[in-house]
């Protein structure tokens, strides 16, 4: 078994779109109509068989106020994985993009917490070392 699929729930398919592939460089991968929505993945371009992202409207009753909890909060919905979470957030900070964590060092892992323009919180994480 393996994860094949993972979501997000978006409020604005659109807007999601240009977010994940044009800020943070996912490549889209499926872009089906299925009604008023549209079933839309994206991937990494490092593994374009791999793990798909799937921006899922937020059209279900449970799925804004979660959302907004969350947020307020500061409970980041998902985590990507990048190789220097420094240059990341410098790399996305010079592109507009708004953090509510800047880079922090947590033992085992180094985070920061992003806003996605869509409604949610996104940790991205680096993997550190161990001590030798």
């Amino acid at each position: 078994m393996r994860i094949n699929l993972a979501s997000v729930w978006v409020d604005d398919q659109e807007k999601a779109l240009r977010f994940y592939t044009d800020v943070l460089g996912f490549a889209k991968k499926t872009d089906v109509p299925t009604g008023e929505h549209r079933w839309l993945t994206v991937v990494s371009p490092e593994a374009p068989d791999g793990v798909e992202l799937l921006l899922e409207p937020d059209a279900h009753p449970a799925a804004r106020p979660l959302k907004e909890a969350l947020v307020a909060d500061g409970i980041p919905f998902t985590s990507f994985a990048v190789d220097d979470v420094h240059a990341e957030f410098d790399r996305l900070k010079g592109l507009g993009v708004t953090f509510t964590q800047e880079p922090a060092d947590m033992g085992p892992v180094t985070t920061a917490v992003l806003d996605d323009t869509c409604g949610n919180l996104i940790m991205i994480a680096e993997t550190n070392e161990p001590a030798a």
